[in-house]
């Protein structure tokens, strides 16, 4: 036999035993989902993220001044206690805010359905923003179909960020009682907000 028909046997032989080696490492050598991997919306991963610290801050202050509310028949957060809430600051013409609304209509769709409510706080920066059919169109355009309280003064987005600044976006965890549990200012920490309302959700009602 020819030195060229013992390279094709050998080379033959090397690729049965990757194939093998690759069937049983699963094809990528860990067959558990990872943090990259992503699911239909409606489906949560198993989380690779440890909750961060849900230290109890507290009741949240009130609502001031809200204006009136967009699509929902809610009035106010105590009506909304029993249930996990998120309440993010935003205002439409934010090119960060713009940039956690797919995170956030994910989280809205993962776990709507298991005791989580979401509430967009509007907070006009220009006045353009204060209009509510401008703010009516943007929400239809930007996919934002959660609760939104109106606050063109204001109150409510200097009332619970004080100090000398306050910022867009911030979103804050409330639990079932309506404390506090965390805090989150500007885009980003997404799976850690995730792993977050997990938590909040398996306590106890």
């Amino acid at each position: 036999m020819g030195p060229r028909a013992l390279a094709g046997i050998g080379i033959a032989a090397i690729a049965v035993v990757i194939g093998a080696a690759f069937v049983a490492g699963g094809g990528n050598g860990d067959a558990s989902l990872t943090g990259s991997e992503s699911a239909p919306l409606g489906e949560s991963l198993p989380s690779t993220v440890d909750a961060p610290d849900l230290a109890d801050r507290g009741l949240h202050p009130e609502l001031v001044d809200i204006a009136g509310w967009l699509q929902s028949d809610v009035t106010s957060l105590e009506e909304l206690e029993g249930k996990v809430v998120a309440v993010q600051f935003w205002t439409f013409g934010c090119s960060n805010c713009k940039a956690t609304l797919p995170h956030m209509s994910e989280l809205y769709q993962k776990y709507a359905a298991q005791g989580f409510e979401l509430v967009g706080v509007h907070a006009p920066e220009f006045s353009y923003e204060a209009d509510e059919a401008n703010i009516v169109a943007a929400a239809a355009d930007l996919g934002v179909t959660w609760p939104i309280a109106l606050d063109p003064t204001k109150h409510t987005f200097h009332s619970w960020q004080e100090g000398p600044t306050a910022h867009w976006p911030r979103i804050y965890l409330l639990d079932r009682r309506g404390h506090i549990r965390y805090d989150h200012i500007g885009e980003g920490r997404y799976d850690e907000i995730d792993a977050a309302v997990q938590a909040l959700l398996a306590e106890p009602a």
